[in-house]
């Protein structure tokens, strides 16, 4: 099972990502600015920008549900992680190379 593997704070594959993505419906959260969201997105992401993180808090909920967390490189989704942690999310865990690598492993994204 997933989780197994990547309890602990891995930073997760494009490959693990869509894994958990199939088995434990997690939220998907985009921390880039509006406009690269509207650019593309992972299905389902919600747009939190990381520096209006704080505001979006209330979209999650349910702190026991895993999160996947990515930006555009996967540096920023780092910061993202680490805070989430701190407030208590259990399952918190980012897209290794962020959505350039989901996009070079050839996953779909959205712009809806």
């Amino acid at each position: 099972e997933v989780h197994g593997n990547i309890t602990g704070g891995k930073r997760l594959s494009a490959s693990e990502a869509v894994r958990l993505i199939n088995d434990r419906d997690p939220v998907v959260l985009d921390v880039r600015s509006p406009a690269d969201f509207r650019k593309g997105h992972l299905l389902h992401a919600l747009n939190a920008p990381l520096t209006k993180l704080d505001e979006h808090l209330g979209q999650l909920k349910d702190k026991a549900r895993p999160i996947l967390v990515y930006c555009a490189l996967g540096s920023s989704s780092s910061t993202a992680v680490d805070k989430l942690r701190k407030l208590g999310y259990a399952e918190v865990y980012p897209l290794r190379g962020g959505l350039n690598a989901w996009l070079g492993a050839s996953l779909p994204v959205t712009t809806k």
